[in-house]
């Protein structure tokens, strides 16, 4: 028998396991939209509005009656649902978009159960959503950069927070928020730079500076906020908000217009970051060599890349980032700085980019799911839902665990992350 023929029964008698996660996660959800939405929905018809708050909309309002949008919508949930099961017996890989479609059909069902005898706004929650996502997006591309170079960057929690505050701060002292911007990501920026010097120059464990630069940066900001903020809030804690930017023409579009072009400066500049950061690492050269530091760093220093000065700098710049990050926090949002305020949306960011594969398109798809649970929390308790305030306020986290344990599971992550190059 052939080498080749050897080679091929060797792969013929190597069967993939089915993988249950996925079909699982769809079984539990189409039963919960079969049964609770359809069969025992509430009766009362629901509107969906396009218009936003004030403006009127060209398209008309959707009216249709709850529980039969739940029934038909439960009943796609379980074709889909025996699809999937069909797709992981035969050892079929199930697509994206099969998840991104079951996905959608849920959320439908879900408005539509909560907003029962009431109206769903949809440029509401998609504003709100996009509002509440920018922190996290941002902190996921921070953690994407870093990570994509070899580091793993559990400090984005302290570089939203210092971010947060010195943008507050300085907003306050100066009476600038844009002089405040910069501050507030400077400050991310130096933060990254001390998780830099004790993991790549001192090679510490990079989990353990991250987790203790955290509770560093927490101790310092609740200290000054606490001995200063409070005591005098005109004086140190009271810069106001970033305003609307209404671009002209586009924000007139339906639906789109008010969610996308009528927002804050920190939001336009995340989503140029997106793209920036996306051709950054897969079009440039600059993007190449960082990839292969953080994946095969004896390889690169061969070639000549300096790899230690490389994540140093990588994990440096985006500190930028995520400072911007906790800016949209603070100035971008509240109008000044509550103590903890992050309140572990750097972690949710760091499960982004896992959920995201480390491609900042995908770690910011899963950030805006993160955002628009947040949102339809905010929404769900103002539309009066039977479903308890404890639990509304538990919503975003629980989607991101079913998110990453459902839907991901095991992801491969660069080879050289979390490990220190020692040049020899």
């Amino acid at each position: 028998m052939t080498a080749t023929a050897h080679e091929s029964t060797a792969h013929e008698a190597i069967v993939r396991p089915v993988d249950w996660r996925a079909p699982i996660s769809f079984i539990v959800f189409a039963l919960v939209g079969f049964f609770a939405f359809g069969l025992n929905g509430p009766s009362t018809d629901v509107v969906f509005s396009w218009a936003s708050k004030g403006t009127p909309s060209l398209l008309s309002d959707i009216t249709v009656n709850a529980r039969t949008l739940g029934f038909v919508i439960g009943s796609l949930m379980l074709v889909i649902t025996a699809l999937t099961l069909w797709l992981a017996l035969t050892r079929r890989k199930i697509s994206a978009w099969i998840v991104v479609g079951f996905a959608l059909l849920f959320l439908v069902g879900l408005l539509g159960w909560v907003g029962a005898g009431g109206r769903v706004p949809i440029v509401y929650l998609l504003t709100g959503a996009i509002a509440f996502s920018v922190p996290v997006v941002l902190g996921a591309l921070a953690g994407a950069m870093g990570e994509r170079a070899g580091v793993t960057n559990i400090a984005i929690e302290g570089q939203l927070l210092m971010g947060a505050f010195t943008a507050a701060f300085v907003g306050t002292i100066t009476g600038n928020l844009i002089i405040a911007m910069f501050a507030g990501m400077i400050s991310g920026s130096l933060i990254g730079a001390l998780l830099a010097v004790f993991s790549v120059k001192y090679h510490v464990d990079q989990i353990i500076v991250g987790v203790v630069v955290n509770v560093l940066v927490a101790g310092i900001t609740s200290f000054v906020h606490s001995s200063m903020m409070t005591r005098d809030e005109q004086a140190y804690n009271y810069p106001g908000t970033l305003p609307a930017i209404r671009i002209p023409l586009l924000s007139e579009i339906p639906v789109i217009g008010p969610v996308l072009f009528n927002q804050r400066i920190t939001t336009y500049l995340m989503f140029a970051l997106v793209i920036f950061v996306t051709v950054l690492l897969y079009k440039t050269r600059t993007g190449l060599r960082l990839r292969a530091v953080g994946e095969h760093p004896l390889a690169a220093d061969t070639v000549g890349i300096n790899v230690n000065r490389t994540r140093f700098w990588v994990v440096t710049l985006s500190g930028l980032i995520a400072g911007l990050g906790g800016v949209a926090l603070s100035i971008g949002s509240v109008g000044g700085f509550i103590r903890e305020m992050s309140a572990g949306q750097g972690y949710i960011a760091l499960a982004c980019v896992i959920l995201g594969r480390w491609n900042p398109l995908a770690a910011t798809a899963a950030a805006f799911l993160f955002g628009f649970s947040k949102q339809f929390g905010v929404w769900a308790a103002q539309a009066g839902a039977a479903i308890p305030t404890d639990f509304i306020n538990m919503i975003p986290y629980i989607v991101t665990l079913i998110a990453v344990g459902g839907f991901v599971g095991r992801s491969i992550a660069p080879a050289a992350i979390n490990k220190p190059y020692v040049k020899s």
